[in-house]
């Protein structure tokens, strides 16, 4: 038995399964079949296909990495054959061939730890090189030494030959000379008597140099501190000027990780943040009473490591009482002073955003402070083309930030996520799957709780229960919402940016709101955004957008092109962030991308509106017309477009053809949704078509915004209790 090189528990081996995933392994074996699927490899290019990269993983063991599998274009990596990669090995086929996949970590600094896969068995990188150092040893020992004798011939010497004392030793050899002049100290007259003579001549010597004027040099040298003097505090921020020295730090452990070596503390004061290794035994976790949020004293030498600071730590204590909560006061006054995002300077004038101006720093606040405290940040947003622009532009924001922050070069990863939602509501689905990933990184990783942001979503009763459940853990979150707000939901976030509870709202997107929280998030990114609230308006874009877009330039053909590239790839693989891709489409104006999946999309679109115009029925229900779209009969329901997106489309038609109230539906086989040319606040209709239809099993999803959900069997009468409500709530 042994210990996991990064828990320290038990297992037989050097690194137990839940975390085998954090080790990247060197392969030393020369067949497919002893690889481990599952495993991290390091590898070399060896060649690039149509389909994917060739990489070598041994001697004579070459597998694929399919572009499929890549989180870029193929086209944009910057591998060049020889380079070493990371990839996993998902799969070892029965015909030898080997599947590959991607890997987020591309640098072995990113890794926990590193193994050496041996088909004998894994081995630690150091054991490798202790029986390299003991063969090289034994070679040596095995070797004949020739040493010249006085006479000028070749000898070979006895090892076991004992010098009698006067000897003269072997002029070849400085160990044997060494060890022959211990023998001869009585020859070399340091008997007791001399060692006494000795001794009273230095002791003279201190003396006369006792009486003697100091230089300059030693008068205006700094006195050592003594062992009962504690160091001065040094901030982490000037510890670049302290390289090679023993300094000591005060502040608050933000991360604890263990490598196949050192523990590495990350430790956070009130001017920044800095690893310390500490070091025990190999993969074996030092300190082990100091954890995630202690606040603590280190004292160490600062050293630099492939041109990072860091410090060896050489004694690491918790703080209590007093002195702990002067440390936290400290580092509180700071953070306060360095979170505030300053005066508010909105992207445009726009009633809207300029309601919801205090809520917006109260946000900007909020995430920017997270950052500073090393909580990782998770961005929630909908799966359409205005949470995906929302989500970009925090991200944007917050990712130089993260970087600033902390020397890891996966920081950003570890501090920034930005994930994805289909449905328009942040549900217990997703609050549970947060909850999981939050607490395994903080067993595996030792990383705080993150903040929460909600972006296009969040602001409704139906996100009530996950926030219950994220309270639990003393999660916290903010929302960045344009949609119709419950107000009982306001309590249940740390802040909230929703102008419809400042009375306004009606003409704003939620990547509006997002993007101007972004520029006060980090004001270095304010011209990358110039452009994002004008790509998030399906029509009837406000004009201090478009202009401000313009002065950016993006003319409206681009702005257009962008919007439909990003709902294209919103739609696929919806639950990923395709962080680059969206990265391009939006800020690095790749040529020609942006206009080419922007074809896809009308391409796409155009095929399905041409079949839904042919099978809109329509009536008319006290003056207002309705267009009804059965959505289960007459679209791809599990192809591009989305129901939503396709209704957003045919109403965007109908609507130009009438001066008049017009309501679109597109019927489900237990859904409905709906676009108006008015407002309907589809939780009162909900409650009379749950009158009228008691049996039907009727919730509303997404708030007064949303759709209404059903039972399949009672599809007809929902759909004309439907059109009766909604008629009802029109005043003529």
């Amino acid at each position: 038995m042994g210990n996991c090189i990064i828990c320290g528990a038990s297992v037989d081996g050097h690194i137990c399964k839940s975390h085998e995933e954090d080790v990247v392994f060197v392969f030393e074996g020369n067949s497919p079949n002893q690889l481990t699927p599952g495993r991290y490899y390091e590898g070399s290019v060896d060649g690039f296909a149509e389909f994917g990269v060739f990489v070598d993983i041994g001697t004579s063991v070459t597998g694929l990495l399919h572009r499929s599998e890549l989180d870029r274009r193929l086209d944009s990596l910057d591998w060049q054959s020889g380079d070493t990669v990371y990839v996993q090995v998902t799969d070892v086929r029965d015909n030898g061939n080997i599947d590959l996949g991607w890997s987020i970590r591309q640098d072995e600094a990113e890794f926990r730890g590193k193994l050496i896969d041996n088909p004998s068995g894994d081995k630690l990188p150091e054991e490798e090189e202790k029986q390299e150092v003991a063969a090289t040893t034994e070679g040596t020992q095995q070797a004949t030494t020739q040493v010249r004798t006085p006479d000028g011939s070749d000898a070979t010497p006895s090892s076991d030959k004992t010098e009698e004392p006067g000897e003269a030793p072997d002029e070849g050899n400085a160990d044997s000379a060494s060890d022959a002049s211990g023998a001869d100290d009585e020859q070399d007259g340091t008997d007791e008597s001399a060692q006494a003579e000795s001794a009273q001549a230095e002791s003279a010597q201190d003396e006369s140099a006792a009486d003697e004027p100091a230089t300059a040099d030693e008068s205006d040298a700094a006195p050592e501190p003594s062992d009962d003097e504690p160091l001065a505090r040094t901030q982490i921020d000037g510890l670049t000027e302290q390289v090679g020295q023993v300094v000591s730090i005060e502040g608050e452990v933000i991360s604890v990780r263990q490598t196949s070596g050192p523990t590495v503390f990350e430790l956070r004061d009130e001017s920044g943040v800095i690893e310390c290794a500490a070091f025990e035994e190999a993969g074996v976790r030092a300190y082990p009473d100091v954890s995630v949020d202690d606040v603590v004293r280190l004292e160490g030498e600062v050293e630099r490591r492939h041109d990072n600071i860091q410090v060896e730590t050489e004694s690491l204590t918790i703080l209590e009482g007093e002195e702990a909560a002067a440390v936290d006061e400290r580092m509180q006054a700071a953070i306060d002073d360095e979170a505030d995002p300053g005066s508010i300077d909105l992207l445009a004038d726009h009633d809207a955003v300029a309601a919801v101006t205090d809520e917006i720093r109260e946000v900007a606040t909020a995430i920017r402070r997270a950052v500073i405290e090393s909580r990782p940040v998770v961005v929630r947003h909908r799966a359409t083309a205005e949470g995906y622009v929302a989500g970009a532009a925090i991200e944007r924001a917050v990712l130089p930030l993260v970087r600033e922050e902390h020397a890891r070069d996966d920081a950003v990863y570890h501090f920034f996520e930005r994930r994805p939602l289909d449905e328009p509501v942040y549900d217990m689905d997703a609050a549970t799957n947060d909850v999981t990933d939050m607490l395994d990184a903080r067993e595996r990783h030792g990383e705080q709780l993150p903040l929460v942001v909600l972006a296009d979503l969040g602001s409704t009763l139906e996100s009530r229960e996950s926030y219950d459940l994220l309270d639990v853990y003393d999660a916290d979150r903010v929302v960045v919402d344009a949609g119709h707000p419950d107000e009982e939901i306001v309590d249940s976030v740390a802040g909230i940016v929703n102008p419809h509870l400042a009375g306004s709202g009606d003409d704003v997107t939620s990547a509006t709101l997002a993007a101007n929280v972004a520029a006060h998030v980090n004001e270095d990114v304010r011209e990358d955004l110039r452009h994002l609230p004008a790509v998030s308006f399906w029509a009837d874009a406000p004009s201090a957008y478009t202009d401000l877009a313009s002065e950016a330039g993006y003319d409206a053909d681009e702005t257009r092109e962008l919007r439909e590239a990003i709902a294209l790839e919103a739609y696929y693989q919806s639950y990923k962030d395709k962080r680059e891709l969206i990265t391009d489409l939006l800020f690095n104006e790749s040529d020609g991308l942006a206009g080419h999946v922007s074809e896809q999309f009308r391409i796409k679109l155009e095929r399905e509106l041409e079949t839904a115009r042919r099978n809109v029925s329509t009536r008319t229900a006290k003056g207002i017309e309705f267009a009804v779209l059965d959505a289960d009969a007459f679209t791809h329901r599990f192809d591009f477009p989305p129901t939503e997106l396709l209704l957003e489309a045919l109403h965007r038609e109908q609507a130009a053809e009438t001066d008049e109230t017009l309501v679109t539906l597109a019927l489900g086989d237990d859904d409905l949704y709906l676009r108006s040319t008015d407002h309907v606040d589809m939780r009162g209709v909900a409650d009379e078509v749950a009158e009228v239809v008691p049996e039907s099993g009727l919730s509303v999803v997404g708030g007064r915004d949303g759709h209404l959900e059903y039972l399949s069997g009672e599809r007809e009468d929902v759909l004309n209790a439907t059109v009766s409500a909604i008629a009802k709530s029109f005043k003529p």
